[in-house]
């Protein structure tokens, strides 16, 4: 007697497609999140303040120390009174996002690295590369992409 074919996908076709959509979808997810703009720009891609939208006040910025934007992924800085200046706040180590800034350095509390908030380089933990700078200018009270 021949088996009686099945009417429908059978369970195999069922779950390699829901895998397969699966994986699109956390390939998808993690796209953007990683992606920098033009090399050299030091700005994310698709970033949601345009060239020339401020970012913060420049009052909130406290000298010798810093605020995270954690919206644009950027922290802005204020090395000394009156020189602003900004980085990715996404820790060059493991792409953890940085979670404060305190004693003129930026730290990210996933492996302890910090990095300083004039230069952006690394004074401590185990990333080796320095913040991306992303290019700020002072427009009237506010803190803006340059």
């Amino acid at each position: 007697m021949d088996p009686v074919p099945q009417a429908g996908p059978t369970r195999r076709a069922v779950l390699g497609l829901a895998l397969s959509v699966g994986a699109a979808g956390v390939v998808a997810a993690c796209g953007d999140d990683d992606t920098v703009g033009p090399a050299g720009s030091g700005s994310p891609a698709g970033s949601g303040s345009p060239a020339g939208g401020a970012l913060t006040s420049a009052a909130d910025v406290p000298v010798g120390g810093g605020v995270i934007i954690a919206s644009e992924k950027v922290v802005v800085t204020q090395p000394a009174a009156g020189e602003f200046k900004a980085f990715s706040s996404i820790c060059t180590h493991q792409s953890c996002p940085v979670s404060g800034v305190d004693g003129g350095r930026i730290t990210c509390q996933c492996h302890a690295s910090s990095f300083s908030i004039a230069d952006g380089s690394p004074q401590g933990g185990p990333a080796r590369s320095p913040l991306p700078e992303v290019a700020v200018k002072v427009d009237g009270d506010d803190v803006v992409r340059a």
